[in-house]
């Protein structure tokens, strides 16, 4: 039971990310076919417009399934979140563009992104939840690794399947349809989630939850949402800012920097694209490794250093790169992020394992989505913004910096609780 619900969770965690990748990677085809402009950089800036504005679902859906998770379990929630972010999927690989049927085209689009962002706001604190609750002791971080393992594996599907499609395709074909291949091989995915999900049990620990209220003769209070800011106000501030530090890092690399490196730097996408690819392999690696270490050693431990180390070197090598463009410089800022691996490991246990069961998804789901909303989602727009507006080539330097400063601060305000009660986490190391 336990294999099944890593896979599940696993499965459903990278149909998100992959989708969001493929949207990223594809960035560049899209504008043309959705915001015809022109000037590319408005078209570009639109369709990194869209990307983010999706992402103001999130936070909704996070609270929906959070709160719905909380209360039905875990198992529900995710099996209704797969079904419509397959459904998201499907409709972006169908849609007619502008040239068909103007503006209704970027308007579809946007609302194909909408369904994607709400599905996926409660799929990482429910999926999170999942996982730590069925890992053995001492095993949180192990297993917690494994809802970014997905990620790294989603990143490198997508970039796998951009580099297939732009070396076997021509220039016409891939505009034409190839671009629409991966969003609708997410419809096939789904259905294999849900099945997946279907056959998992509840969390054994949320029924211990359930248990003891009943045995408590309070089977149907449920934890306010009031409740959960005035109580949990430093877990919430933490998980906020570490997602924040991590989501900017990781859409920096994974969205904005193959785009980058073909729009301002002029190297080939394809360059970019294998940079990516080989990252989110050996991220993969890295998360289950620091998240199995995370449980030897603490999670700050772990976050700490990582966050500092990243920083400091996408600051230096990002410098050099501007000022020699080449595809050697571009790897060497690409595998720096080798460096997310030590820190999307120990980060969902962290962030979950800090909040009660009661409030556990709804809390990590609602900081998770506000924190990649305003750092994640934007960082593509913001970071293209900078450049054209400082006109320097280096200014994601300074998001990088901004964001890791946040994640610092947040990791600085949470010092763990003393003492919880018996169906409650244990505190965070």
């Amino acid at each position: 039971m336990r294999r099944r619900v890593v896979i599940s969770s696993t499965i459903g965690n990278a149909l998100e990310w992959f989708d969001f990748t493929v949207f990223g990677l594809f960035a560049g085809i899209l504008s043309k076919l959705f915001f015809p402009a022109d000037n590319p950089h408005s078209s570009l800036l639109l369709t990194f417009a869209t990307f983010g504005i999706a992402f103001a679902a999130r936070p909704l859906g996070g609270l929906v399934f959070g709160l719905y998770s909380d209360k039905h379990g875990r198992k529900k929630a995710l099996v209704v979140m797969i079904s419509l972010m397959a459904a998201g999927t499907g409709l972006l690989g169908v849609l007619p563009t502008y040239g068909a049927i103007g503006i209704a085209a970027p308007l579809l689009l946007l609302l194909a992104r909408l369904i994607q962002g709400f599905s996926a706001g409660g799929e990482f604190g429910s999926a999170s939840a999942m996982l730590i609750e069925f890992a053995p002791p001492g095993r949180r971080g192990l297993y917690g690794s494994f809802q970014m393992v997905s990620q790294s594996l989603a990143f490198g599907l997508g970039a796998a399947m951009a580099i297939g499609l732009n070396l076997g395709l021509s220039a016409d074909a891939f505009a034409s349809w190839g671009w629409r291949v991966p969003f609708i091989l997410g419809i096939l995915i789904g259905p294999t989630g849900w099945y997946l999900r279907q056959k998992c049990d509840e969390s054994p620990e949320f029924k211990a939850y359930l248990a003891e209220k009943a045995a408590t003769a309070q089977p149907s209070r449920q934890t306010t949402l009031g409740q959960l800011f005035s109580e949990y106000p430093r877990e919430l501030i933490a998980s906020f800012c570490l997602i924040a530090a991590g989501t900017a890092i990781n859409y920096v690399n994974a969205i904005f920097l193959p785009t980058y490196a073909v729009a301002e730097l002029k190297l080939p996408i394809l360059n970019a694209q294998l940079g990516l690819l080989v990252v989110s392999l050996v991220n993969a690696v890295v998360a289950v490794a620091c998240g199995a270490l995370s449980d030897r050693i603490g999670r700050r431990a772990v976050l700490v250093p990582a966050l500092i180390i990243y920083s400091l070197l996408f600051y230096v090598i990002l410098q050099r790169l501007v000022a020699a463009p080449t595809t050697a410089n571009l790897w060497q800022l690409q595998i720096v992020a080798v460096l997310l691996g030590a820190l999307a490991g120990p980060m969902p246990a962290f962030m979950t394992e800090i909040f009660p069961v009661g409030v556990r998804s709804t809390g990590a789901s609602l900081m998770y989505n506000l924190a990649v909303m305003l750092f994640g989602g934007l960082a593509p727009f913001i970071n293209t913004w900078l450049v054209q507006m400082t006109g320097d080539k280096a200014a994601p330097v300074y998001y990088i910096l901004f964001a890791a400063a946040v994640g610092l601060i947040g990791l600085s305000v949470y010092r763990g609780r003393p003492a919880m009660p018996a169906v409650a986490t244990q505190p965070a190391q």
